[in-house]
């Protein structure tokens, strides 16, 4: 067996040991944090800044009063407690419809949040705090574009791409969780917005409950060394390659190469030159202090940063059922070739 074998083995029966051990009240290391926990970073705060809100930070009260006023999936606020299943009388909403899966969940299945996100005892309108703004310093006129595979359109509508199983988004095909849910550049959705970190000498394992996603991210003595031991750029997995480093009580990560079909799809897309750095802090025993900042000069005028918590929850992460051999694949493709004949 090799040593590199040997080490992820071993970094993987640690981490299982240290999974059970309760992250509350855990003594800090000035040089590392300690993550291992389940985490939740579920909120009503979205990346970018609502037109006509101006501050980043918040009173309470005005929090309160955004988070009232918030529509969750495209539905008001005044609709959202009493999404009820389609009546059977009534039927669904016509095909092509903007309707047609907007009420795809009822309100049963919803768990976003009721609350703005909370960083460091402040209330926050936008995740994005460079620049002040709140927006996404985008290119007027991109270097690189990507195809629009239309999630959003699709999902609300039920028109789609259905030439064959690649033309369904990822999220549809159950290969990535819709939302950036794991990053990099990790955000809460509609539902599923826990952790868990396990912890090791060698790695960070981010384990993420929507579509069962799992971050494994090498660690190293230094940035120079964590650089140094990024994967040949031919090589572009799925949520990037990323090592990690500690400096002065934040772990570093750094992801480049990330997958080109993942990037098409994703919230915060990057092109090949592109680059995400996060940081993991401890603000206290119940909160983890997370930024992410976005570098791509074919995309965007300037690098940005967006800011968020992770705060700690009991849990548990529950299995997502969502799988790659989804039935309403086949079922899409089928119904595809019948409208064809």
């Amino acid at each position: 067996m090799s040593s590199i074998s040997q080490k992820l083995i071993t970094s993987a029966l640690l981490g299982l040991s240290l999974s059970v051990v309760s992250v509350v009240g855990v003594a800090q290391n000035a040089a590392r944090p300690e993550l291992t926990g389940i985490w939740t970073n579920a909120s009503l705060t979205s990346l970018t800044r609502r037109s006509g809100i101006e501050e980043l930070v918040v009173s309470p009260e005005v929090a309160a009063q955004i988070a009232a006023n918030t529509a969750i999936a495209g539905i008001a606020p005044g609709d959202f407690d009493e999404n009820a299943p389609i009546d059977e009388e009534t039927g669904a909403p016509p095909e092509g419809s903007y309707d047609f899966g907007l009420r795809g969940y009822n309100s049963f299945w919803t768990d976003p949040g009721s609350t703005l996100a909370l960083v460091k005892g402040e209330f926050r309108t936008s995740y994005i705090v460079d620049p002040q703004n709140g927006r996404i310093p985008r290119l007027e006129t991109p270097k690189v574009s990507f195809q629009d595979r239309g999630f959003g359109r699709r999902y609300l509508t039920g028109v789609g791409d259905n030439s064959g199983p690649e033309a369904l988004p990822l999220a549809e095909r159950c290969l990535l969780g819709f939302g950036n849910t794991a990053g990099p550049g990790m955000m809460g959705t509609l539902y599923n917005s826990t952790y868990q970190f396990i912890q090791t000498d060698d790695y960070v394992l981010i384990d993420i409950e929507m579509v069962h996603d799992a971050r494994i991210i090498p660690t190293f003595a230094s940035a120079e060394e964590a650089r140094a031991n990024h994967r040949p750029n031919v090589l572009k997995p799925w949520l990037g390659d990323s090592t990690g480093w500690y400096e002065d009580g934040t772990l570093i990560v750094e992801t480049i190469n990330i997958k080109p079909a993942q990037m098409e799809q994703s919230s915060i897309p990057i092109t090949s030159i592109g680059k995400i750095t996060e940081r993991f802090s401890r603000y206290s025993d119940t909160e983890i202090f997370y930024s992410f900042t976005v570098e791509d000069s074919n995309l965007y005028i300037q690098p940005w940063t967006a800011e968020l918590s992770f705060h700690a929850t009991d849990g548990p992460v529950y299995e997502y059922a969502c799988h790659e051999g989804n039935h309403a694949i086949s079922n899409i493709l089928n119904a595809g070739r019948v409208a064809e004949n």
